[in-house]
Order: C-alpha cells, then sequence, then structure tokens
C-alpha cells in the first residue's frame, strides 16, 4: 500500500506542476520577462536623477526633465508593453500569428485608457494602475483570435496574394469583433475595468506588501524548492505583477521626490533574500569548502562560481537540499530570516527600499547596492546577511558532514590522517 504522505505529496507536485505549465501562465511568464531590459533601462535613469551624492539635485536641476524622458517612456508606458509582450507569446504558444495577437491586444487595451469625456489616452493607465488590465486583455484577446481561426470565421484570401496582406486579413473579423465588444463594455455601459480589476487584486496586492504576506510567500517558495518543484517560476506569473506594479510606483515616487511606498518591490526577494540563490546557499557553499567530506568539498567548490551570479542549481541538487531533511530546515529559516530582517530595516528606513531594477544574476552585495540607487548600508546588510545565513547553515551544514563521514569510516580515517583539506 503506497504511505499516504507520498501519495499527497505526488498529487502536490502533479497540481504545482500543471499550474506552473498551464499555457496562459507561462505566457504571463514569459511576458514579464520580455519586458524587464525596459524596467533596468528606466531604473538605471531613475537612479541617475536620485544619484546619492551631495549637491546633485543643483547640479543637474537643468537637464532634469531630460533625463526622466526614458522613464516616462519605460515605466509610463509598462502596461502596454506587458500586453504587447503576453499576448504575442501567448500568441505563438498558440499557433496564431503572434504579431497580429499583440497588435489586437495593444489596440483593445489602448482603447480602454481613452477617457470617456475627454477622448483623449489617460496616462496613468499605461503605466503601473493598467497593469492587470494590461494581463486580463493579452489573455482574452489571443483566446477570442483562436476560437475565430478554429472555426474559420476568418477572411482567407486566395494563396496567390502575399503573405503579409493574407495574414492581416486573418484578424479583421476577430478584430472587429473585440473591439465592438470592448467598446460597449467601455463607452457603452461605463464600466472602468481597470478599477474593476484592481479591486479584484486588490487583496493580493496589499498582502505582498506586508510582514506576514511576504513571509508566507518565501515560505511557500522554499518549500516547493525542497520537495523539487522550482517555487520561484511556479509563483512567479502570480506575484511578477505585483511586484512590478510596486517597483513602478517606487519609481514614479523617486521620479518625483516622494518617499518610497513599497518595500517588496521587484527586487526585494530576487536581490535581497535570494542570496547567491534562493535560499541564500551562497553560505552553505562558503561554509563547506574546505569540507571533510570530499563530496561536499568538491560540490561546494564547484557551486562557488555559479552562486556569485545567484545560480544554485549545482549545489541544491549536489548536496542534495531537496528531499534532504538535515538541510531543508535551514534551507527555508534562511528565507524567512531574511525576509523579516530586510523588510523591517526598509520599513524603519534603515535602508532604502529597492526601485533600479537589476538582473537576478547580480552578484550579491553588488546588488544590494545597485537595486536601492547606491545605498551603502544596503550593500553592508548583504554582507551581513551572508554572514548571519552561514551561522543558521554552520550547525546543520556540519551535522550532514558528520553524518556522511559516519557511513563511510574509511574515507573519515584517511581524511582525519591526511590533516586538514586543501
Amino acid at each position: 500500500m503506497s504511505h499516504p504522505i507520498g501519495i499527497l505529496r505526488q498529487r502536490l507536485i502533479s497540481a504545482l506542476t500543471a499550474m506552473s505549465d498551464n499555457t496562459c501562465l507561462a505566457a504571463i511568464r514569459a511576458g514579464m520577462i520580455a519586458i524587464v531590459p525596459l524596467t533596468i533601462i528606466g531604473g538605471l535613469f531613475t537612479a541617475i536623477c536620485n544619484l546619492p551624492v551631495a549637491g546633485w539635485d543643483e547640479w543637474a536641476a537643468p537637464v532634469l526633465p531630460l533625463l526622466r524622458v526614458p522613464v516616462t517612456a519605460t515605466f509610463g508606458l509598462l502596461a502596454v508593453f506587458v500586453c504587447f509582450a503576453i499576448a504575442y507569446d501567448l500568441g505563438q504558444r498558440l499557433n496564431q500569428e503572434a504579431i497580429l495577437s499583440a497588435s489586437m491586444a495593444a489596440l483593445v487595451f489602448l482603447m480602454l485608457q481613452i477617457d470617456r469625456e475627454k477622448q483623449a489616452l489617460t496616462m496613468a493607465g499605461l503605466g503601473s494602475e493598467g497593469l492587470f488590465t494590461a494581463i486580463l486583455v493579452a489573455l482574452v484577446v489571443v483566446r477570442v483570435q483562436k476560437f475565430f481561426t478554429d472555426r474559420n470565421l476568418v477572411i482567407r484570401l486566395p494563396s496567390s496574394v502575399p503573405a503579409v496582406v493574407y495574414e492581416s486579413f486573418l484578424s479583421i473579423v476577430p478584430m472587429a469583433v473585440l473591439v465592438l465588444v470592448f467598446w460597449l463594455i467601455r463607452f457603452g455601459a461605463g464600466i472602468d475595468l481597470n478599477a474593476g480589476v484592481q479591486a479584484v487584486f486588490s487583496p493580493l496586492v496589499f498582502a505582498l506588501d506586508t510582514l506576514p504576506g511576504i513571509l508566507a510567500y518565501a515560505f511557500l517558495v522554499t518549500l516547493l524548492w525542497s520537495v523539487g518543484i522550482n517555487g520561484d517560476n511556479t509563483l512567479d506569473a502570480i506575484v511578477a505583477p505585483v511586484f512590478l506594479q510596486y517597483l513602478a510606483l517606487n519609481v514614479q515616487a523617486a521620479d518625483a521626490g516622494h518617499a518610497l511606498p513599497h518595500v517588496t518591490a521587484l527586487g526585494f526577494f530576487t536581490t535581497f533574500v535570494n542570496v547567491g540563490g534562493t535560499g541564500a546557499t551562497i553560505a552553505l557553499a562558503l561554509i563547506m569548502l574546505n569540507s571533510r567530506e570530499p563530496g561536499y568539498r568538491k560540490v561546494s567548490r564547484l557551486s562557488l562560481p555559479t552562486q556569485i551570479f545567484q545560480i544554485n542549481e549545482p549545489i541544491f541538487f549536489g548536496f542534495p537540499i531537496v528531499l534532504n531533511p538535515v538541510l531543508m530546515a535551514p534551507y527555508i529559516l534562511n528565507a524567512l530570516l531574511l525576509t523579516a530582517g530586510t523588510y523591517l530595516l526598509m520599513e524603519g528606513g534603515l535602508i532604502s527600499k529597492p526601485f533600479v531594477n537589476i538582473p537576478w544574476t547580480t552578484p550579491p552585495i553588488i546588488g544590494h547596492y545597485l537595486a536601492t540607487g547606491g545605498d551603502w548600508r544596503a550593500a553592508a546588510w548583504g554582507v551581513l546577511s551572508i554572514v548571519l545565513a552561514m551561522a543558521v547553515y554552520y550547525p546543520f551544514a556540519k551535522a550532514a558532514e558528520r553524518q556522511r563521514l559516519k557511513a563511510q569510516p574509511g574515507a573519515s580515517i584517511r581524511l582525519d590522517s591526511a590533516g586538514p583539506a586543501g
């Protein structure tokens, strides 16, 4: 008879794997990744506008309006790019003409941002305020496009017509239906979809910027990793839009010279919690660099170069941490410790909140400094984070080492007689 825990675990893995492989969630995840370069560029210009250098504001005042242009062109139009990118990726996944998918989604989304009275685009809806609407529109538009295509409810020209013209006519019928339906919703019924969608997601948006909420997220991510499921990827499609919205609002606040409103903006978790990889495993590698157990020593030395760039799969599966009761506990505990510590320090104003999006592969400490726009205190916390994580891992790592050496007494004697490892 199968063990109940084994059955539960298998069902959990199957359910989470199905969620991770879901076409719509995969498209959202891919679309959010596609716009990362835009947010990095916008963040860099935001950092330049707010350099932590005495007298910079006065010196740069004449050119600040020009320096803010790339910020407006990226974060100010964030929802437009998100809508286009997600629709394009989903169109490809559903075997549609992807460029038509993206174009139709962008058209519908922009139409929804037109003020009913002034008949002009509302710029606020093109940025972070319209982010969830952009995602919804992208998903709906491509699904409608597929519905019409699968049932041949499209205009097909003779094959002799150039491919570009042929493909463009395929979109006329679904585009007309989509424009009519969303026009009736927005201008006929007067429904503000931006406000409605934001209201639906408001509990999630609120929770992830609280200490209990972000701790629950950190626990779930590391728990999933501990049983062999990529927790970051599994939950990313759900939480990434929220963290990106926080980042955009922090950028707006920084650009206006106001206090940053959100602690857990994009970069909080990837930089301040995932120090050297999820679970701060760079600390484990540092502890075991000279381990008496040759397997641990070799894995640590091989994985350390990748962990400098936040990639920890070699040590995670090499020790392993996955399904290893001895190392799972400190792995999860470190994520919770760094989440709580960073949150409290930022909320208390002791280190700056993130407002510059940096590549997730940026080395620790450097990433801490850059994500906060050049706050040396954040870099110091990065150093302390690694030290704290080492302190948490140490007793467990040594227990695992003793356990491994006990199972190989001959190797233990040889190693002891040879002196410390080099």
